[in-house]
Parts: structure tokens; sequence; C-alpha cells
């Protein structure tokens, strides 16, 4: 079992940053991938960015080039450093762990308010 525990969510006017945090249980060095997703209001739950063991990386066009993930596996942590924000990114985002590629483990998310 996994847990995960997302900090660093908030209001943010538009243009602003945050950097989301992700904190691991355990050692996450072995894991397939680590990610973060988000969840807007009425919509369904849609992949953000995600790296994986070896380092690559892969975002959604939506986030290209404002967001960036990090991985720090001596700390057993995942980031996601999110600038220019837009209004169109308010939602709750859930930091993922996969393990392997059949097994998955869900934080409990944290909101991001993009307002002015």
């Amino acid at each position: 079992q996994v847990q995960l525990v997302e900090s660093g969510g908030g209001s943010v006017q538009p243009g602003g940053s945050l950097r989301l945090s992700c904190a691991a249980s355990g050692s996450i060095v072995s894991f397939n991938a680590m990610g973060w997703y988000r969840q807007a209001p009425g919509k369904q739950r849609e992949l953000v960015a995600n790296m994986f063991r070896g380092g690559s990386t892969n975002y959604a066009d939506s986030v290209k080039g404002r967001f960036t993930i990090s991985r720090d596996n001596a700390k057993n942590a995942v980031y996601l450093q999110m600038n220019s924000l837009k209004s169109e990114d308010t939602a709750v985002y859930y930091c993922k762990a996969e393990p392997t590629w059949v097994n998955y483990y869900w934080g409990q998310g944290t909101q991001v308010t993009v307002s002015s």
C-alpha cells in the first residue's frame, strides 16, 4: 500500500504560479511512473503530466511550456511547478503513483483555483 499526500494548492490570480508537492509513504525509486492529474467540476479526470522511471516526461498539450514535473527519489516526492496559470487550470489536482503497470494509487487531491 502506498499513501500519497498532496500539498501546495491554493488560490492565485491568472498569470501566477504554484508548486504542488506529493509525498509518498515509501520509496518511489522503483516505480514505473509518478504523475499529476486534475479534475474540474463536471469533467473527467485528465492527465496533466507524468514522469517515468527513466526520467522521460509526458505533458498534456494544454500545459506544455507552462508546467514542469519533477521527481526527487531521495525525498520520495514528486512536484508540479505551474507557471502562467489560467482560469481553465482550476481543478482538483491529484497525485498518482504507478509502482507497476497493473496497480496504482491516488492521493486525496489538492484544490487549485485561478481567478481574478
